[in-house]
């Protein structure tokens, strides 16, 4: 065991794998709190470690049946954005029935996200173990779900709805995307929970020390949840409240969370066998919400550019003849 002498007394390192790492449980008894202290790019502060949590990722065991929270999650999320939209069907008077609302959301919606999910997964950051043993992609329970394959999933399961029930794509779609923002946040409740997608390296205050680590790490999960979930849903909702364009509800959303992705991912640690893909800091994550952002933004540009806007902000575009202008209506009422 090797030492490093500071004014303050001894610090203890022991070497792991030919690795320096600091024997917390010393440190903290010998001096109750931790020194500034910078060693290979660890952090050491003068504050208090926050210990993540044991928290079982099982919550109820019956047998060989068991219920985690992160399957939890899910099923939560979706019942959630079909609460929600529900209200928002109601309030907008939109023609849309409970039962097709629930079709698009638990079977369509469901199989969309899993099987994109899955895919995508083994795709963007499992390709090795996929090439090893292609039955993989059929065995979520061993983890790995991809965000980016369950949008995948979802827009191709939005289309197949579409196509069956004799609605437009983007009618689908719109109606959808202001509430996808709460599954997220459902969602990155569950990677917390799960101790899963531990930030970088840092000494904020509320860096955490997550199982098996002797490093304070940022909780970028949590970020992620704040973000992707309530920030960015209610950005969308109080959007989504007036008359839009077709793409536009849908492009704001892509825009709004590929950029809310793309900034979080500095906190996030990059996943250990792909590092950084690009320039030494760009992440996957990156390089998959750029072009989220890109066509996000198209897809609004292109949304407003096909539109009539009338003096009321309204889209005439949209549902004319819901809402005709009211020079139309004058002159209707002139013909009789």
């Amino acid at each position: 065991m090797a030492s490093v002498g500071r004014d303050t007394g001894s610090w203890f390192v022991s070497v792991v794998g030919g690795q320096r790492r600091v024997s917390w449980e010393l440190v903290c008894t010998t001096f109750g709190s931790l020194a500034d202290f910078t060693d290979n790019g660890v952090f050491l502060t003068s504050h208090p470690m926050w210990t993540y949590p044991e928290i079982d990722p099982v919550l109820i065991s019956i047998g060989p049946l068991a219920i985690r929270w992160y399957a939890l999650s899910y099923l939560v999320g979706f019942a959630v954005v079909w609460w929600v939209l529900k209200q928002r069907i109601a309030a907008t008077r939109k023609d849309w029935t409970s039962e097709a609302l629930s079709d698009l959301l638990f079977i369509y919606g469901v199989l969309g996200v899993i099987l994109g999910g899955r895919i995508g997964y083994m795709l963007f950051y499992g390709t090795d173990l996929l090439l090893a043993d292609p039955l993989l992609i059929l065995q979520p329970w061993k983890g790995g779900m991809s965000f980016h394959g369950g949008l995948m999933g979802v827009i191709v399961a939005a289309w197949i709805y579409a196509r069956r029930h004799d609605r437009s794509f983007f009618e689908v779609i719109d109606l959808v995307a202001p509430a996808i923002p709460l599954a997220l946040g459902c969602g990155r409740l569950g990677n917390f929970i799960n101790a899963e997608l531990p930030g970088r390296v840092s000494d904020v205050p509320w860096a955490l020390i997550y199982p098996g680590e002797i490093v304070a790490r940022h909780p970028s999960s949590l970020y992620q949840f704040v973000l992707e979930g309530p920030v960015l849903f209610i950005a969308l909702w109080l959007f989504s409240q007036r008359i839009r364009p077709p793409m536009v509800v849908s492009g704001a959303f892509l825009a709004g969370y590929g950029g809310l992705r793309f900034l979080t991912e500095f906190f996030r640690e990059p996943d250990a066998h792909l590092q950084f893909v690009a320039l030494g800091w760009v992440t996957m994550g990156q390089v998959l919400s750029l072009p989220m952002v890109l066509l996000g933004v198209g897809l609004m540009a292109s949304g407003y550019r096909n539109s009539v806007w009338e003096p009321g902000g309204e889209a005439a575009g949209v549902d004319s003849r819901k809402h005709p202008s009211p020079k139309k209506r004058k002159s209707k009422k002139q013909s009789r």
